[in-house]
């Protein structure tokens, strides 16, 4: 797959609210304010030394098109968010913190999880963006982080998310054919027995659905 040209952070977030009817009768953030949030907040990232990896539909992005998100998603350790006070958090959790910068929606995967620490030690790679150069999870990390979510989403019913993280699995592993069992195997380790034989199924569904895919466009 030819990679899709460099992505511009602040115009993906800022069409996303947009065209989001709940903001609708709100003040969304304008496209006018947008990249200097975006800038600053990269740049106080860098300022205060904090060693963050981009995750989620921002992070998707640079290897697919057509994801749309509204937020920033950063693997970041628990204690860079005390050095991060501009970043006013809202929700926070053993494993996963939420914050507003500038009208930015900032979400972030704690690495007090041992999986979402891994994939920042192990599965990153440096990817051009049209702001910067941004330290992000490689394919095999974005599919770490779906699959590990979904079995989550499954008993939480949240079918639209369902939905939208297993056609990001689907889409990398069309365009990417990483090595799932190499995946799966990472993943045993961080998933109950139960939970990782559904990732099997989840897979072995989208196999089936890429596979019909396949014959389709030979015909």
């Amino acid at each position: 797959m030819i990679a899709p040209e460099p992505v511009r952070v602040s115009q993906v977030v800022c069409h996303a609210v947009q065209f989001n009817a709940k903001h609708w009768r709100s003040q969304a953030m304008s496209s006018a304010v947008m990249p200097q949030a975006v800038g600053d907040l990269f740049h106080l990232l860098d300022q205060r030394g904090i060693d963050y990896v981009l995750v989620g539909g921002i992070a998707l992005l640079s290897y697919v098109e057509g994801r749309n998100t509204e937020d920033i998603d950063l693997i970041v350790a628990v204690a860079s968010l005390d050095k991060l006070p501009e970043i006013t958090l809202t929700s926070q959790d053993i494993y996963f913190a939420r914050g507003q910068f500038h009208g930015l929606q900032i979400d972030f995967l704690l690495t007090s999880n041992p999986l979402f620490e891994q994939v920042g030690r192990r599965h990153t790679t440096v990817q051009r963006f049209d702001e910067r150069e941004i330290t992000t999870a490689t394919v095999e990390g974005l599919l770490l982080l779906k699959l590990y979510a979904l079995p989550s989403l499954y008993r939480e019913g949240n079918f639209a998310r369902v939905g939208l993280y297993e056609n990001d699995v689907a889409t990398l592993l069309y365009y990417y054919q990483p090595d799932q069992e190499a995946i799966l195997s990472e993943l045993a380790s961080h998933l109950s027995a139960s939970d990782l034989a559904e990732v099997w199924a989840i897979l072995a569904e989208i196999g089936q659905r890429i596979q019909r895919f396949g014959n389709h466009d030979r015909a």
